[in-house]
């Protein structure tokens, strides 16, 4: 395994009575990157970070931290990282300083440091006005940046992040990602887990794929784009009762792959060209459908997630919370 990159993992397997939870995950994680891990719920993304953070010890398959082993050099691997769960880590009796000193004075600080670097993270953090205010008084956006600055009182060379934004609104998401961003600029690397496909998108240099608790894909954002060889046509439609007769013409008429949008107005289908793209529009106006948008482009990551797999990101046939 490559002791220069932060992360190396080899068939990592962790199972929970009869579930396999993960089946086989290699991993290769550059430093100094935000790596994306993504996946619907139950695919085995928590379950992967807890083996990598040395929480649970897997079942086969051997993985390294910076060069350090994650069972037989697990304190080395502790001193190297820090990981910021799906779920609060702080005390909500306490204060956002309260609960930063603590954390500081039990990784080794002197009250004045620990003082001096709970004052650095809420700053950063922008928690200060904050600062003295009982944690359980947060609101959704701050508990999670009061999360993250937990991790960071001990400046680690890796950030797990597992679905940081789950639950927030849009406001705090890019709050959130101007965080991330951040954090690599000072040198940190980031590994982050997420069902959302945009952030994935917007933050990683490289993403894997996970399904059911095996590796389906792996690349940049653009790399994964190609693997579905098409492009991507989006339609918008005036009427949401049209869209079951324009999925029927798109996918029996043309041939095409057709992905039903959130918007219940909205569609799109996987074209080789911007020619096919045209016939389809002709068609569907042939057939008196109305389509009062449209773009043609490369595919979306939830596109790609469709083609490598068969189902949405947002759906999984397995949605255990052990994973």
């Amino acid at each position: 395994l490559d002791s220069s990159r932060a992360v190396e993992a080899s068939g990592l397997v962790k199972s929970f009575g009869k579930t396999r939870a993960v089946e086989g995950v290699d991993l290769h994680v550059p430093s100094g990157a935000v790596y994306g891990f993504l996946g619907p719920n139950g695919a085995g993304k928590t379950t992967t970070i807890r083996m990598l953070a040395t929480l649970i010890r897997p079942d086969a398959g051997v993985a390294t931290v910076f060069g350090y082993d994650v069972v037989r050099e697990a304190d080395k691997v502790r001193s190297r990282v820090g990981l910021t769960g799906q779920f609060a880590s702080v005390d909500e009796d306490l204060t956002g300083l309260e609960n930063l000193v603590l954390l500081a004075r039990l990784q080794g600080h002197s009250w004045s440091g620990a003082r001096k670097r709970a004052s650095e993270l809420l700053e950063f953090f922008e928690l200060a006005e904050s600062a003295r205010r009982q944690v359980k008084t947060y609101s959704g956006g701050m508990r999670r940046r009061i999360d993250i600055s937990a991790s960071l009182v001990v400046t680690p060379d890796l950030l797990f992040l597992d679905e940081p934004t789950t639950g927030l609104d849009p406001r705090n998401r890019i709050q959130i990602w101007d965080i991330i961003r951040a954090l690599v600029n000072d040198g940190i690397t980031v590994f982050l887990t997420t069902q959302y496909l945009d952030e994935a998108d917007q933050l990683a240099d490289r993403i894997a794929v996970i399904d059911r608790g095996r590796i389906i894909a792996e690349g940049t954002s653009g790399e994964l784009k190609a693997m579905v060889g098409s492009g991507a046509l989006h339609l918008r439609l005036d009427n949401p009762g049209n869209r079951p007769e324009a999925e029927r013409i798109l996918t029996q008429q043309l041939g095409m792959r057709v992905n039903l949008e959130s918007d219940p107005v909205e569609l799109s289908a996987r074209t080789p060209d911007s020619g096919f793209a045209t016939q389809a529009l002709l068609t569907l106006s042939e057939a008196g459908i109305m389509v009062t948008g449209y773009s043609f482009g490369q595919p979306s990551l939830d596109e790609v997630f469709l083609a490598l797999t068969g189902h949405s990101v947002e759906t999984s046939d397995e949605q255990e919370s052990t994973r």
